[in-house]
This record gives structure tokens, sequence and C-alpha cells, in this order.
């Protein structure tokens, strides 16, 4: 344990310095609709669920059939997790009857491209936009990789809390402190791609994958478990694999996030390069009808996939780069999270307290910047990780050596004990260390993690798609039975019936016709002179 790290937990802990350290949660969720016979819901988004443009909470992601829950902020992980079961409870009430919520990551039977329905938004120039964006989103990558779903747990630490870290080092620097708080944040996602690997072991819920998935890929590499599912014995996460979200062309993005301004350089260069694969799919077809928003390397920065993202709340039509450059890093979005099927939400409080302590960790802990053998030692070890993180005696690279993914693992968690006590501390509890506690016994029993339970029982003789279709009825009937109350049911209704009227007011107000609307909106906010260059 390094002296900076020691000193900085120790101011932390003194006198009112505690009281800046309040953590502010938000969790986004998805999960598809699938109906009874286990294929994908082919009914549109319900309308008594409101406007998947406008509702602040219930949208679709990819996916007509892809549900979306986003949670407010809160500074109690319960309370988070207490309205993103409201969430599924309201949905679960108003959706086609029979349909499920899938409660698994990886998709239910698929029957090719075409049963996958993509996301419509309204006729708007903005829910148009967003819809053209998924098109290109099937030509690029395929529809099949965009019905995979997770969870994004989204943390933020107080300005406050910044700036007692600031003072215990004694930074004296010329920072703002705006730009020392991004520096700050690109520092714990630094540390964060060092360890993820550690989450992939403990979290990770997708061993295995339906075969309707694998349709036309003859080079997964997977093991056949029985006919309807193929796995691989040691996985932790194969939506988190090669199978999942990865992209040749964006394997050329080496985005190592070690400055604010290389990454938004980065992404810049990257929604600025016109890229020939995607020149060849064209941005509007011989029909009219949009392809892509562009032909660009990405159509626009949420198209980078990365296991966590710097975020800053957009304002009505900035580009998120804009954002980040003008006002700084206010919250990272981890984005490596499986849905765990054993769990009626995907996700409990015990998980929510071992992320806090861990990212916590992440910001506490010194954070050089990434050499370019190390930043390929940290994207080595997480795929390794998830492909067959709980091998016995796998190794890893740490600092040039090997060392096994166990040993490392308990080094991190004994590191971690002086943070989980900080935050009991802080919050007048036992909880976070007994999270820390509960989620060890993983490391000298592997068979304890989700990935493990969910191959013995699919080893017994039930197939993924069986299993899945099983936890999603027993987690739906669940959340069913936890009554909203009168009020509650008013509340999400009158959410319901704004967002509605919101939408059909965003469509009246339109003014000029979409392909307008998208060169001006590409056209409005250029790059800031100084990231004028090139990328590094």
């Amino acid at each position: 344990m390094s002296a900076r790290f020691s000193h900085r937990l120790q101011v932390l802990s003194e006198g009112d310095n505690k009281a800046c350290l309040q953590i502010l949660h938000g969790i986004e969720k998805e999960g598809l609709r699938v109906t009874p016979d286990l294929l994908l819901s082919q009914q549109p988004h319900p309308q008594a669920l409101g406007s998947a443009l406008t509702h602040p909470y219930i949208t679709t992601d990819y996916s007509e059939a892809l549900l979306e829950f986003v949670t407010p902020v809160f500074l109690n992980p319960e309370d988070t997790l207490d309205f993103l079961a409201e969430l599924h409870t309201e949905t679960l009430l108003k959706i086609p009857p029979g349909e499920l919520i899938w409660n698994t990551s990886m998709p239910a039977v698929l029957q090719g491209e075409d049963s996958i329905p993509v996301a419509t938004y309204g006729i708007s120039n903005i829910g148009t936009m967003k819809h053209v964006y998924r098109q290109g989103l099937a030509h690029r990558y395929g529809k099949a990789m965009q019905t995979i779903a997770g969870i994004h747990y989204n943390f933020s630490l107080s300005e406050q809390f910044w700036e007692i870290i600031r003072g215990a080092d004694g930074d004296k620097s010329a920072l703002s402190a705006q730009d020392y708080q991004s520096a700050s944040y690109f520092a714990m996602i630094r540390n964060f791609r060092r360890y993820a690997w550690l989450l992939s072991y403990l979290f990770g819920a997708s061993p295995a994958v339906d075969a309707s998935f694998l349709e036309g890929n003859n080079n997964h590499g997977l093991e056949r478990l029985d006919d309807k599912t193929w796995y691989l014995p040691w996985a932790t996460s194969l939506r988190m694999s090669d199978l999942g979200y990865t992209s040749d062309a964006q394997s050329s993005l080496q985005v190592c996030y070690d400055t604010l301004d290389s990454y938004i350089k980065s992404l810049w260069q990257a929604t600025n390069t016109s890229y020939f694969p995607y020149e060849k799919i064209g941005t509007v077809g011989p029909d009219g009808e949009y392809r892509q928003l562009n032909a660009n390397l990405l159509q626009i920065e949420n198209e980078f996939y990365g296991t966590i993202r710097p975020k800053r709340v957009v304002q009505s039509g900035e580009k998120p780069v804009v954002a980040l450059k003008e006002r700084g890093v206010e919250y990272i979005e981890v984005r490596c999270l499986d849905i765990n099927p054993l769990l009626p939400l995907g996700i409990d409080a015990n998980q929510a307290r071992f992320m806090d302590i861990f990212l916590l960790f992440c910001a506490l802990q010194e954070s050089p910047e990434f050499s370019e053998d190390e930043c390929k030692a940290a994207t080595h070890n997480f795929k390794v990780s998830v492909s067959e993180g709980r091998r016995p005696g796998l190794e890893l690279v740490d600092g040039g050596q090997s060392r096994t993914l166990i040993a490392w693992a308990e080094t991190l968690f004994e590191k971690m004990v002086p943070v989980a006590v900080l935050l009991d501390q802080v919050n007048e509890t036992a909880l976070y260390s007994e999270s820390l506690s509960s989620e060890q016994q993983k490391l000298a029993d592997g068979r304890l993690t989700p990935s493990a339970t969910i191959l013995q029982t699919l080893s017994a003789g039930k197939s993924l798609r069986q299993f899945s279709a099983e936890q999603s009825l027993k987690q739906g009937d669940y959340l069913k039975a936890q009554p909203l109350n009168e009020e509650r049911r008013r509340y999400f209704d009158d959410l319901a019936v704004r967002s509605l009227a919101d939408q059909t007011d965003r469509e009246t107000k339109d003014t000029v016709n979409f392909e307008t609307f998208l060169r001006e909106y590409f056209e409005s906010q250029e790059m800031p002179e100084c990231f004028a260059g090139p990328t590094h």
C-alpha cells in the first residue's frame, strides 16, 4: 500500500472530511421482451409505458424489444435498486400478456436478423436520428450483437471530495478545479482498466450462449453443451468476449485514458474520419432510406465500445465530447457488468456496495499513465478473464511479470479493506465490510461465482434457453408481487402520458427536414482549435 494511498485514506477519515464522501449512484439496465415461445417480441414498445424517446426512465436500447431502465441518481444504493424494482414492476404489468423480461445478458432464441426489430422513436428529427444510428449499427456489426443486454453502473464523487484529495496530495499545479477533477477521474479509469478483470471473475454471468446466437458463425471456438447451448468451461462473461461487443474497425482506436484531451481527440478523430468498409455500405440506400448517419469510423461518440466511459450530462443537441471538453468529467459509467439471472434485478445491494468499494479504491490508488505495454496488458488481462477467468492457476500480466489471477485478487482485496472500513464509518454500518468478505469467498471457491453456478445448473441437463426462461419467469413473478401503491401508479401513469405529449410536441416543432437537421447537427459544433492536430 503506497504512502499516498494511506495518506488519502487518513485525511478522508478525519473530522468533517467524512461528510464529503457521498457517492451518487445510478443504474441503467437492459432487458429483452420475450414471448412465451422464447422469441423476441415483435410488438412495438407498449404505448402504456409512454414514449421511448422522451420518457426519463423507461426507454429502449437497440431493438424495439430491448427495454432500457434508467434510474435517477441516489445517494443510497438501496434507493437506486428500489426505483429499479419499481420500473420492472410497472413494465411487467403493461407489456403484452405472456411476455417476459429476459433476465440474462445473452439473448433468447433468435430467428435470423429479420426477427430483430430496430427501435423506432417517432417522426421527429431527433427520433429519426436515433433510429438511423441503430440501422447503422446493424449494417456495421449485425443485429445479433445488439440484442446482448447488460447493466451500466454510474458512479460519481462530490466536488468537495476532489478538493480534499487535492489538499491531501499537496497539489499546487495550475490546473483549475474542473481540470483537476477530470484528470482524477481519468486516473480512476486507468486503475479500473488495470483491475477490471476482477469484476468479470466475481460477477460475470454469461458463460454460455444459445445456439441461435451463433447462426452463421463457424469460428466461435466454443464447446457444445447440448444441441441448443454452446459454452466455455471456465468462461465468466462471453458477453464481454470477442462474441459480444467487439469491432475490427474500433480495434484501431488506441484509447488508454491518459488525459481528457487525448480521449476527446481520439473520439473526435474517429467521428470525423471516413472508413472505407462503411463507405461501401453507403449513407442512403437505393430506396432512399438512410442506412447509417455517416461513413465515419464512429457515427457518433456513443458507438465506441468500452468497459468504462467518462461522462457529463449533455445539454439538448450537444455532443458528448463537447460537453466533456467544456465542463469536464462529471461521473463514470461502468459498462462491463452482466445481468445476474440468479437475482430479481440482475444486481443486488451487496454487489452495489462492492462496486462502491472497488471504484473508490480505484480513485484513491496511485495511477500513473499507461505505457504502451501496460495498456496492452490491461486489454489482455480482461480478455483472458472473460473467456477463462475461473481456470485454476490462470495467469495474468502484472508489471511485465506473470501472476495468478487469484493471488493478485487476494492482494487487491487486502488493499480494499480500509476503503470498506471508511465507507462503513461514513454510513454508520458494517455492510461494506460484509460485502467485501462475502465476495472474497469466491476467490477461495470459484464455484460460488455466478458463472460457475449457472454452468453447474446447465450441466445437470438444462439448456441455456430453458434455464433463462425459468429464471426470467421466476424473477418476473417476484417483482410483479411487489405491487406499487396508488400514488406510485399514478406517478408512472402521469410520466407515460406526459412523455407521449412531449414526443408529439417535438414532432410538431421541427422546422427543417431530416437531411438539413443532420447536416446542421454535425456542423454545429466544430472541433475546438486546440484539438486540430493529430491524436496520440
